[in-house]
């Protein structure tokens, strides 16, 4: 089993920075991804940035590329350093990790459904 806590969060100005961070514990040769989703009310989960904790590869939904950040600290600890922060990044974040194959990890890693194990969110608000 995997156990996986979130910390980082809460309430910023547009133009702000935030970062969050994630560690995993338990199983963790059972994991080879980590990142985070977000949710807004009355939205779909949506990606928005994975890393292979096992290489190099890192995956960016649309809304974080050029802002947001995410770093491997280690095989089971990530961070998501987010700048630039406006209104419509505000949701909750969550963070996510599983394991999956490269090939599958190429096409499946913006999936929710991807992944097993789950922290327990943290809300990110963007005030104007």
């Amino acid at each position: 089993q995997v156990h996986v806590v979130q910390s980082g969060g809460g309430s910023v100005q547009a133009g702000e920075s935030l970062r969050l961070s994630c560690t995993a514990s338990g199983d963790i040769h059972n994991i080879n991804l980590m990142g985070w989703f977000r949710q807004s009310p009355g939205k779909e989960r949506e990606a928005v940035a994975i890393v292979y904790t096992r290489g190099s590869n890192k995956f960016y939904g649309d809304s974080a590329k050029g802002r947001f950040t995410i770093s491997a600290a280690a095989a089971n600890t990530v961070h998501l350093q987010m700048n630039s922060l406006n209104p419509e990044d505000t949701a909750m974040y969550y963070c996510a990790a599983d394991w999956m194959g490269i090939l599958t990890m190429e096409q499946q890693w913006g999936h929710p459904d991807q992944y097993k194990y789950w922290a327990q969110g943290t809300q990110v608000t963007v005030s104007s």
